[in-house]
């Protein structure tokens, strides 16, 4: 029996089961609550890497797993289905949901009540928005990855967290409003909510019809384009990001690239060019609109001040540049743009991590947890005898720079280097891919001489310039947290803040070494999605499974 189908519906079920038996354990017991989170949160992402080997089988049909836990027939039940594009947002999800778990085990799982159910319960909402195939079952974990962020984003109080936390959760409610308006005009046009039906069924929709379904997808739109973080839509999001305590903001990093999943995937399954009239719908929103959020995000990180509004404003460069690749409806620039999704998502998840512990380097006042033997050896020892001193009685050459502020120094500077997109790291490489498919629209090896359209050329100036407004923005960071003097001590860490860091950072630099086994998975996914006939024929194909009455009837039959 193959049990890999069945390993679809386990990142689903492994947090619910999880959040319920911390939520019966109750308060008293939070060591043990945390060690359980880790040990499933660990097993959700073995989970997820299992099922991206599983989808990486390109000559086989089960490189898209379809499940029906109903076991009702298509489209009428629910239906789960994992492809290439939603394996690799499952890993990532899952590593970026390990690492902001161990750093909150320092200190900030102990900041409020029932932090660690919430947290499976997030990972609950973010594994299903990602697996579903039908927009009623997108809208249910779309609630429930934002319940449990409402609590999430309060985690820690504070008068600054509570009110933008106040407007994280009004503007999430409106949303959710729009995206029950859009599914219901798309349903009463179609009379379907399956993804698969939807591309199926659209083409036929007639023409008197298909203003309403337009209205419906626009509005769908606004909902996934303000989650996702497009301008105007954007407000409410540096404000939330940048309150948000450290590993909950790390986390949070996932968040927008859910409503970027989520329009890349329905555009290109619901409107591509087997669309009839609607091929391509509201393509030009998408290229103009990320331009836009680009051009705004940009600005505002040369005046950011604080590094957790750079990390909250990068999001935004890196969604305006993903949303705009996505309407330009290219394989080979969605697969740039894939390969860029997973560098900057790690990267910034490092950063907003990372930014707790400068801040808190610079604060005089800072309450040190637990200064035990877990902490890193942070102190200057006094020069040996014979050393050459300066005036004022410090090392003239070779002076000791304590381990924690060049542990800070470096790690900033990986992560400055992967988010402006300069070499060595993936974060050039994924940049340099952009670029390279904006200059080659046909592709390498086809028509050199495909023209480049104006839309094309706006992108790839904006992705130079906001990457010199990001260079320019964190050398002054830089520059005024690691170089400008000030009498203050070295900071103290803790093993298991630097270790989430550390691996993220170290995720990064995996992702430039194997770069081209990567990319020819982004490639294989974005190929799947700008042909959708694949997606559509596993799910329409899959079968419910016979009840063992059934079977048995069926073998009387048989003479």
């Amino acid at each position: 029996m193959n049990l890999m189908p069945h390993l679809i519906v386990a990142p689903i079920l492994l947090p619910l089961l999880t959040a319920a038996c911390m939520l019966l354990l109750g308060e008293k017991h939070r060591p043990l609550k945390a060690r359980i989170n880790l040990v499933s949160t660990l097993i959700g992402l073995i989970i997820s890497v299992l099922l991206l080997i599983w989808t990486q089988n390109q000559s086989s049909p089960a490189s898209i797993g379809v499940y029906l836990p109903s076991n009702w027939q298509v489209p009428f039940g629910i239906v789960l289905v994992v492809d290439r594009l939603s394996a690799l947002m499952l890993v990532l999800t899952g590593i970026i949901a390990f690492c902001a778990l161990l750093f909150a085990m320092a200190r900030w799982d102990r900041a409020g009540a029932s932090f660690h159910a919430l947290f499976q319960i997030q990972l609950m909402g973010l594994y299903g928005a990602f697996l579903t195939a039908d927009l009623f079952n997108l809208f249910v974990f779309f609630e429930v990855l934002l319940a449990a962020s409402y609590g999430l984003m309060l985690h820690g109080s504070g008068k600054a967290r509570v009110s933008a936390g106040l407007h994280y959760i009004s503007i999430n409610l409106l949303a959710s409003s729009l995206f029950l308006i859009g599914a219901a005009l798309i349903y009463g046009v179609t009379g379907t909510l399956n993804m698969a039906d939807l591309a199926f069924k659209i083409p036929l929709v007639p023409e008197a019809d298909r203003g309403l379904l337009h209205a419906g997808a626009a509005i769908l739109a606004i909902a996934f384009l303000a989650k996702a973080g497009m301008w105007p839509l954007n407000f409410w999001l540096v404000p939330a990001y940048s309150s948000a305590s450290a590993p909950v903001a790390a986390l949070f990093a996932i968040m927008t690239k859910v409503g970027i999943y989520t329009v890349l995937r329905l555009w290109t399954l619901l409107f591509s060019g087997q669309a009839g009239a609607s091929a391509y719908f509201a393509g030009d929103w998408l290229i103009y609109g990320g331009m836009a959020t680009i051009v705004c995000a940009a600005i505002a990180i040369l005046a950011a001040q604080r590094l957790e509004r750079m990390a909250s404003l990068s999001i935004l460069v890196s969604a305006g540049i993903l949303l705009s690749a996505v309407g330009f409806a290219q394989p080979n620039l969605t697969a740039a743009a894939l390969f860029y999704l997973v560098s900057s998502t790690l990267a910034l998840s490092a950063l907003f991590l990372l930014a707790e512990l400068i801040e808190r380097s610079r604060s005089s006042s800072d309450v040190l947890i637990e200064e035990d033997a877990e902490t890193l050896p942070t102190l200057i020892e006094p020069p040996p005898r014979g050393t050459n001193l300066d005036d004022e009685q410090k090392v003239v050459v070779g002076q000791i720079i304590p381990w924690a502020m060049a542990f800070l120094g470096l790690s900033f500077i990986a992560c400055a280097l992967l988010i402006i997109g300069m070499p060595p790291l993936s974060g050039f490489i994924g940049k340099l891919s952009l670029l390279n498919a904006l200059l080659n629209p046909a592709g390498l090896g086809n028509d050199i001489n495909a023209p480049i359209s104006t839309a094309a050329w706006c992108l790839l100036a904006l992705l130079i310039l906001s990457g010199l407004a990001s260079l320019i923005a964190f050398s002054r960071m830089g520059i005024q947290r690691f170089w400008t003097p000030l009498e203050r001590s070295s900071p103290i860490l803790r093993r298991i803040e630097c270790v989430p860091i550390v691996l993220l950072l170290g995720l990064c630099v995996v992702l430039t070494i194997k770069a081209e086994p990567v990319l020819r998975y982004t490639q294989a996914a974005a190929d799947t999605l700008n042909n959708p006939e694949r997606y559509v024929m596993a799910v329409m194909g899959a079968r419910p499974v016979p009840s063992p009455e059934a079977k048995a009837a069926m073998l009387e039959v048989q003479p």
